[in-house]
This record gives structure tokens, sequence and C-alpha cells, in this order.
């Protein structure tokens, strides 16, 4: 199949070529009928996919068709002049880099079209987006506080919509949006078309795709199983203090082009990113402390293949579109086992393969079982270091035991150090000092065994546990 079936007006389908595209992925040739037809759309999508083609295509496509909006439109915020094109088409996206990339969508695509759009997103000066308002656009792409606070100063008019977009929504969940996405629907004409995209349907946002949807077609992609199931997927048992020593020697390898590296928190990436500069490893980092300015030139230069490495928190890496990601490193297991597909998602892009790896230190066990059993497959255990890393990886035994609450820490020969136990008095575990005979603290005085941990005592620093039954109760 090509582009050419699904009857798109010719200048977009040159802008298609330009691009290099040939054959449409599985959303696009399921969507973009539904699209063409003014259908409402409810897509459920893994990143990767082609998501974003898939509704911009059919949408610059149908404005048009439409035709540009006469001159002397009545307009109805205090800024706009008659005769400036209205917005007809609102995308919102949870982040700015996300935003970013979809307007660089639209740049693409719509390139012979004569369609205009514009890009709105907090953390820089909105002089140039008001001014790109000021002219007209068709098409406006923004994340939801920038959007509310240009409404409130008499910048947009929403009135005027014929086609709203919400993308990724289980990721405005995630950070808190609805509130404001409520806000924003409810400025909306009641008649309109609306495209509602996400990688996961919790309930709430099961909720909120039933109220603003009406009679939508379904899309539904890529299982989990079936997108992990196309990415090679290894895992080293390594102790947490040694992954930094385990990345440094792992990204050295020249087989690794280009590597988009996780991290659980900012300052992480900060320190991996020190660290793997002083050993002439080229790395940036991308997170919420560093200026929309940096965040983008580090993207820039990632894209550009001017950057090897990027390292990234899940919040920032969200809706990253780069192609050619020859590996993802799970430096620390997300929180969410969900979270997992998405990050390795950005490898092996649109059906191509793609390797992921990932370091699991003791207290990481349990998240691992849990992501298994959500792809549906074990990961490859690593058993051989990469030249130059000195570190010795874990014991990968206790795996084998599913029945397991916990993992069993660090292990060196037996040892055990950062146990973790749910139900503890304590966050993090015992202390590792408590593996070579020091003091468990736990911020209060123990008085006897704790009941989650019956038939459990210290004595010279070393644990004893008694041995669970068939069950794991």
């Amino acid at each position: 199949m090509s582009f050419d079936v699904f009857g798109l007006a010719q200048p977009i389908l040159r802008a298609v070529t330009t691009e290099g595209y040939t054959v449409p992925t599985p959303i696009q040739v399921q969507a973009i009928p539904h699209v063409m037809n003014g259908r409402d759309l409810l897509g459920c999508a893994q990143t990767g996919t082609g998501k974003t083609a898939a509704f911009a295509l059919p949408i610059l496509h149908r404005l048009m068709q439409a035709g540009q909006p006469q001159a002397g439109h009545p307009q109805t915020h205090k800024h706009a002049a008659r005769g400036v094109r209205r917005i007809r088409t609102l995308i919102l996206s949870p982040t700015r880099e996300l935003a970013a990339q979809i307007g660089e969508s639209f740049a693409a695509y719509g390139r012979h079209t004569g369609m205009r759009h514009t890009v709105v997103f907090g953390g820089v000066n909105q002089r140039p987006q008001v001014r790109d308002l000021q002219r007209g656009v068709d098409t406006l792409i923004a994340t939801p506080g920038r959007l509310l606070d240009l409404i409130n100063q008499g910048f947009i008019d929403l009135s005027t919509i014929e086609i709203f977009v919400l993308d990724e929504a289980d990721r405005m969940l995630d950070m808190g949006f609805m509130p404001d996405i409520r806000r924003i629907i409810a400025r909306l004409p009641q008649k309109r078309q609306t495209l509602f995209f996400s990688a996961t349907m919790p309930p709430e946002i099961e909720k909120l795709a039933h109220a603003i949807l009406r009679e939508p077609e379904q899309v539904r992609i890529a299982h989990v199983k079936e997108t992990a199931a196309l990415i090679e997927q290894s895992v080293f048992f390594v102790p947490k203090a040694s992954k930094p020593q385990l990345l440094t020697a792992f990204l050295s390898k020249p087989e690794i082009t280009r590597a988009l590296v996780f991290m659980r928190t900012k300052h992480s990436a900060d320190r991996v990113v020190k660290q793997l500069n002083r050993a002439g490893i080229a790395a940036e980092a991308i997170h919420g402390n560093r200026s929309q300015a940096q965040r983008l030139r580090t993207l820039a230069n990632f894209k550009s293949n001017r950057l090897r490495v990027l390292v990234a928190t899940d919040l920032a890496a969200r809706g990253i579109d780069v192609d050619g990601i020859s590996h993802v490193v799970n430096f620390d297991l997300p929180v969410e086992v969900e979270t997992y597909v998405h990050r390795i998602g950005r490898t092996g892009r649109a059906g191509a393969t793609g390797t992921a790896v990932t370091f699991c230190a003791g207290d990481e066990r349990k998240q691992l079982m849990l992501i298994q059993r959500l792809i549906g497959q074990k990961l490859t255990i690593e058993k051989e270091l990469p030249a130059g890393a000195t570190t010795v990886l874990q014991e990968s035994a206790p795996m084998a035991n599913e029945s397991q609450s916990g993992g069993n820490g660090d292990n060196h020969g037996g040892v055990h150090s950062g146990v973790r136990r749910s139900g503890y008095g304590h966050s993090g575990g015992a202390r590792s000092g408590a593996a070579h005979g020091g003091p468990v603290k736990s911020g209060r005085k123990p008085n006897g065994p704790h009941p989650s941990w019956s038939g459990t005592g210290y004595r010279g620093g070393k644990r004893r546990v008694r041995a669970k039954s068939a069950t794991g109760r």
C-alpha cells in the first residue's frame, strides 16, 4: 500500500514523498480515512507508530479542501483584526518537546499547501508566539498552560475551532493537566471534529474520551507485547553503585551509533552526563531543570548526529521522535511498568528492529519481573561485561523465584545490601552497612521483630529469614 490510496491532495503527497515516506504504518492506514471523512477518532497506539502523520496529513487535506476563510470573518478577541485567518485546528500536547515536533511535522507536510501554523508553549518569551497569532494561523499547536495564559490575555479565541486533537492524553493525566484540559474543552464549539490519542487507557482517560467524543471510530495499534517483540532486549544484573562504570563501558562499543539513556531523576542524569563527558563520550541531558532553549538545542544536536548520547528523564523524553536510535539504555528501571514499553519504543520505530538494554540492581528485580509479565517475555541475561568494565555482575538466580516480593538486594557472594521489604518501617530497606556488621537504622527504634518480618531478626549485622511456603506467605 502507498499513500496514494488515501486520496490526499497532491501538494501533501509531494511533501510526503520528499520526506521519504513510501508505505504508511498501520495506524496511518486505519486512521487517515476516518479523519478525512470528518469522523471523531479514538486512537490507542504506542510511541513510534507514526501517530503524528496519522492526524496531520488528513487535517491538512481537510483544511485545503475547505479553502481559505473569507476575508472579514468576524473575530471575537480584542487583539484580532478583521480579515486575519481564524484558528481552525487546535492540537494539545503535554510537553514542549512534543509540541515543537508536531509543529515540525506540520511544516514538513504542509510546505506546499499554503496552510499556516504556530506552536505556543511556556518557558520562552511569548512575543514571537503572539506575533504569529496576530498574523493569523490555521493550526495552533499548544501546551495547556501557555494556551490558557494567552486566552486569558485575549490573544487566542477558540470559538472558530473545527478540529480538536488531544495528543498523549495519558501523559496529560500523569502531569496533572486534567483541570486545564477541561477548561479548554469548555471553550470549544460543540460542533467540531475531535481526535483523541493515548498510549494507555486508564479509567479517567477513558471517561474523558467518552465525554468529548461523538460516536468515534476506534483504532488500536501495536499491543505492548507486539511492540516489545520487535526489539532485542537484554538485562545486566549489576550493583547500583557500579551502573555508571558499566554505562561508560557499554557506550564505548562502536556499534552504538546513537543512544538514548533513561534515568529516574534529573540530578542523576546530570551526574551521568559529567561522567560520560570525562570519559570522552559526547553526552547531554534533557530534563525539566533545563531551560526550554537548552532542551531544544540538545534535541537538535541529537537529531543532527552532533550528539551521540542523550540522557533523559521519562517526562522530558515523552514524545521524542528521532529516527535512527540504535540503542535504548534503561539505567534505572521505571516506576510504572508500562513506561518501559514507551522507553524502548524510541528504538525500532515504525516496525524496524532495535536494541534495548536494562541495568537491574537488586532492589529493582521485582519491577523487572512485572515488566516481563507485561511484555510476555523474559529479557536475555547478559553474562559478559563490555570491554573496559571491571565491575562484578550480580547473580541472576533470585529472579527464578517469582513469589519473592522484593528481590534479594545487591548480591556479593551471598551477602545482602540494600534489602527492600514492603511493610517495613523505613523506606529503602536495610542500610548497606548492615550487610557488613553495621547497625540497621530505620528512623525509629524497633521494639522486637516487625510484624511483616515474622521469624526474622538481626544478629551481628546479618539477617535470618524464615523459609517461605510455596504460596509465598
